[in-house]
């Protein structure tokens, strides 16, 4: 065991876990930020989906010791009031039904957003392409990424 100290949603936290642990079991069960879900384990389908400096990672393969210096985000800590534009979209085009999947959905979408406020829609359909929802959601995805993008 070691003892890191992580930057996350702008608080600093101590946590002594092994250096291969991934950042997703320190969030969830270090931490107890329990917005970033698990979901295959092996960074494929997306819902674990945080933020590293800005950029998008699957905290399910992110060991702790990779982090040092960086600042991590978390769905919690994407907008106090959940009132972010990708949030705001999601609520206005009803993109969830089981919902499991959508923190890491959103956190991507922020994440392109940061990087290419007026992506096009293949940018759109591209960039979320690694998250998977099991709901087949993608059609009210891709339009709500695209809402925010005008409203950024």
């Amino acid at each position: 065991m070691s003892l890191f100290t992580i930057s996350v949603n702008n608080e600093k936290y101590q946590v002594d876990v092994d250096a291969d642990t991934p950042v997703l079991w320190v969030l969830r069960d270090h931490l107890k930020l329990l917005g970033t879900k698990y979901g295959c384990g092996i960074a494929q389908c997306g819902a674990c989906t945080i933020h590293a400096d800005g950029n998008a990672i699957r905290s399910c393969s992110f060991p702790i010791s990779s982090v040092g210096e960086m600042k991590l985000t978390t769905i919690e800590g994407l907008s106090e009031a959940g009132d972010h534009p990708v949030q705001k979209a999601w609520i206005k085009f009803d993109v969830s039904q089981c919902g499991y999947c959508q923190a890491g959905q959103i956190m991507n979408a922020a994440a392109l957003l940061q990087r290419n406020p007026s992506p096009s829609e293949r940018e759109i359909s591209q960039a979320m392409n690694g998250n998977i929802c099991r709901c087949g959601t993608y059609t009210r995805i891709n339009k709500a990424v695209m809402e925010a993008s005008k409203t950024l």
